[in-house]
């Protein structure tokens, strides 16, 4: 298998909300599901302790890229849950060079958590980077 056939590389990962393109990110971290484990003590049994499953927890995720022209969209996007706050879906896919989709997950019920724009300084020549950070109710 060559290392363009290799369906785990990805340059970018592009995201819409509600069918909506807020553009293309250079990095994505969080996607991730945890089940929360109780504890339960049996008297009389101190061979183990009981593992039971409990709720799933998902982990926020976080965007970023360099600015652009589409960092406009999150600034929109966040002024209108100031006003009227609604749950989003969101869909976030990763692509390789050529644009071709490695892989997408559908997020259910999301809201903007954070927005971090660039640090601005005259001292240094860095990219203008800016994440967004987004939470869910899980995967679709």
């Amino acid at each position: 298998m060559s290392l363009v056939d290799d369906p785990a590389i990805s340059v970018c990962f592009t995201v819409q909300i509600d069918g909506q393109e807020l553009g293309v990110f250079t990095s994505c971290s969080g996607l991730g599901v945890e089940v929360t484990i109780e504890q339960r003590e049996e008297g009389g049994n101190s061979g183990f302790v009981h593992m039971l499953p409990g709720r799933l927890k998902y982990t926020n995720v976080k965007l970023t890229r360099p600015l652009d022209a589409d960092s406009a969209k999150i600034a929109s996007w966040f002024s209108r849950m100031a006003t009227s706050p609604t749950r989003s879906t969101a869909e976030i896919s990763a692509c390789r060079a050529d644009g071709s989709v490695v892989a997408t997950w559908s997020l259910t019920s999301v809201i903007p958590v954070r927005w971090s724009g660039p640090e601005l300084t005259v001292d240094s020549t860095k990219v203008c980077m800016e994440t967004l950070e987004l939470a869910h109710h899980g995967f679709l």
